[in-house]
């Protein structure tokens, strides 16, 4: 086909009147010029047909389209489980958030432990990798900076931030971190990141280092109380003492917080799920601070003095079985526990198991009264030595036949005449024997406190068939058998209290989170003597203090009325198993005819100076007792003693 238009048709029409050629015009001036010859027609140009290419780009865009509803398929419908997870797992993460723990407090609510703000030290791995950090020693070169602040092994904080699951977004650097040292941490972080804005060189490798709110458990008075209160460790559990043994009730209940994240902060305009933290219930102890201190201050001057292995002293409220101090000598600063011997990291009042010696006769005596084998007025011939089954028994100090009372052979301590009265408890010596044995057990020996401490002894008596031929001489004076501080306090309680037994007690009661006070169970009472008996006793008790001739001259506080009783005990090396040195102790309560306070004192192994227990223990004793007195504002009764005498003339 020609791309020339074809030429026009004319199409006829009316002819026109030719003019008479006098009218036709001609050239002058003002004439339109001749008619020009006519101009060629433009070209036309054609285009191709649209439909091949909207054909091709249509079938194009429906492959892709194809493309991408096929990866759609595969990503909603047959993959999706595995996308979802794969997206939670990178996009959310979850955190522990920390109950804040309970404050330990004393009976008038001065804290002995409480908690204060601080930081668990975290990481992201993901964020040290070569893909992140474009370098590959971004992990030791954080834990080179971070080593020295947290006080750590860099090496293991390597391993934590290249652990062998790559996956892994969460690491705990280091826990209960001080505020100091975090601000530490995120001040580094800054300056890392400001000079890798300008130096290209500089890598920020702390960028995925971060911080969770904790707390850090503080010791207000150092080692006051810590053997009582324990220690909490690393992971926030109780480890020692009431912070070990009432953690579930101290640590409350952690909550959760599940957040999405990006770089490891958290997106605020995505939303969280929290379950919060309950905070953990306050625990109000038994213990006055000011006596703890008194008693503590006392017994480690003496250990330091006397040059002991350790000490102990209690004291207690006799009327209601309240424990108002525990100390014990050497002890432990639970705010630092790298400096702490392991030795001394428990409470020895409960934990050591030791032959008490002479305090231990009061129960003797208490059995004697009881059972009405004699009386306080009856003659004991008490001769140098006493031969008894195959041993050859002798008192502390050589002396000529003694003439005394029953209250004479207490005050004076003497083994042979205790001997010879709870000879009288039966016909026999195994009947006599199984009566004493009887009244050990209801005084609490060989049986647990009902405090429920961790570790806590329950010495050791053993049943009257299985003491040996020496046992049934030695346990009326308190060898042979076993206990520890706390029971041999809670003798003299049950004395000072009438006859009856009160477990003791170290917990008043808990406050939980809402304020609530919920005070602990009463204590189990017990009636061991009789009232009659008790009274007895303590007036018995106030010979050894008052009389010339008692052993415990050196426990008398002027003004007030003082029942007490020394020991000095052979003592069995936990080392070797054998007797080596010696049990010094003193226990006794105030004031002897109204009894509130009861006070134990023992010593371990005296090197220097004195082992007895008037002697060592008896000015502890002394100390503690006038102290705990004022304290509790604690009158004189009075009364004068009952002077009950000592000797007879035969």
């Amino acid at each position: 086909m020609s791309d020339r238009e074809p030429p026009r048709r004319r199409v006829p029409g009316p002819a026109r009147p030719s003019r008479p050629a006098s009218a036709q015009r001609r050239p002058g001036p003002g004439a339109r010029p001749a008619a020009s010859a006519p101009r060629p027609a433009p070209r036309v140009l054609r285009l191709g047909s649209p439909r091949p290419r909207l054909r091709m780009v249509g079938l194009a865009l429906a492959l892709v389209l194809i493309a991408f509803v096929v990866r759609l398929l595969q990503v909603q419908a047959v993959d999706a489980s595995t996308y979802a997870a794969k997206a939670e797992q990178n996009r959310y993460v979850g955190q522990v958030l920390t109950a804040e723990r309970g404050e330990i407090t004393d009976r008038t609510g001065v804290a002995f432990a409480s908690s204060v703000d601080a930081y668990d030290i975290t990481a992201d791995p993901t964020m040290f990798t070569r893909e992140q950090l474009k370098v590959g020693d971004g992990p030791e070169q954080a834990a080179a900076l971070l080593a020295p602040i947290l006080g750590q092994d860099q090496a293991a904080l390597v391993r934590k931030l290249r652990p062998a699951d790559a996956s892994l977004r969460y690491v705990r650097l280091a826990g209960r971190q001080t505020p100091q040292v975090w601000k530490q941490i995120k001040d580094l972080r800054a300056a890392l990141s400001a000079k890798s804005e300008t130096d290209k060189s500089t890598v920020n490798v702390l960028a995925g280092v971060f911080s969770v709110p904790s707390s850090k458990r503080v010791y207000p008075n150092g080692n006051l109380a810590a053997g009582i209160l324990g220690w909490v460790n690393a992971d926030g559990k109780g480890g020692g003492g009431i912070e070990q043994q009432l953690n579930a009730t101290l640590s409350g209940k952690d909550g959760k917080i599940r957040y999405a994240q990006s770089g490891g902060r958290q997106v605020p305009t995505v939303g969280s799920t929290e379950t919060p933290a309950v905070a953990g219930s306050d625990v109000e102890l038994t213990i006055d601070r000011d006596i703890q201190w008194a008693a503590q201050n006392a017994i480690t001057d003496q250990v330091k003095e006397s040059r002991a292995d350790r000490g102990y002293v209690i004291v207690q409220d006799n009327r209601t079985g309240e424990i108002l101090a525990m100390a014990n000598s050497p002890g432990f600063d639970p705010n630092d526990l790298t400096r702490a011997d392991s030795a001394a990291m428990g409470n020895a009042s409960v934990q050591d198991a030791y032959e008490p010696g002479s305090t231990a006769k009061v129960m003797s005596m208490a059995a004697v009264l009881e059972e009405n084998a004699a009386t306080p007025l009856t003659h004991v011939t008490v001769p140098n030595r006493l031969h008894r089954g195959d041993r050859l028994f002798q008192d502390d100090i050589d002396h000529a036949t003694w003439y005394l009372t029953l209250n004479g052979v207490l005050a004076k301590s003497s083994n042979i005449g205790t001997i010879l009265a709870t000879g009288q408890l039966g016909k026999t010596q195994t009947a006599a024997n199984r009566v004493l044995y009887s009244y050990l057990r209801k005084f609490g020996i060989g049986s647990q406190t009902g405090l429920g401490f961790p570790g806590e002894t329950s010495g050791i008596l053993a049943p009257p068939g299985k003491w040996s031929t020496s046992q049934q001489y030695t346990i009326p004076f308190g060898q042979g058998m076993s206990l520890n501080a706390l029971q041999a306090a809670s003798v003299y309680s049950t004395i000072a209290n009438g006859g009856v037994r009160v477990a003791p007690t170290l917990v008043r009661g808990t406050k939980g989170p809402d304020g609530r006070f919920t005070p602990a169970e009463a204590p189990a009472r017990t009636r061991v003597v009789s009232q009659k008996t008790a009274k007895t006793l303590a007036q018995m008790l106030e010979s050894v203090v008052d009389d010339q001739e008692g052993t415990g001259a050196k426990a008398r506080i002027p003004g007030y009325r003082v029942a007490g009783k020394t020991g000095t005990a052979n003592r069995v090396d936990p080392a070797t198993g054998t007797y080596k040195g010696y049990t010094s102790s003193f226990a006794g309560f105030a004031p002897a005819d109204n009894p509130r306070v009861t006070v134990y004192c023992a010593i371990q192994n005296a090197t220097q100076g004195s082992y007895f227990g008037g002697q060592i223990c008896g000015p502890v004793f002394k100390q503690v007792m006038e102290f705990a007195l004022k304290t509790l504002q604690v009158p004189p009764t009075g009364a004068k003693p009952a002077s009950l005498p000592v000797s007879f003339t035969p």
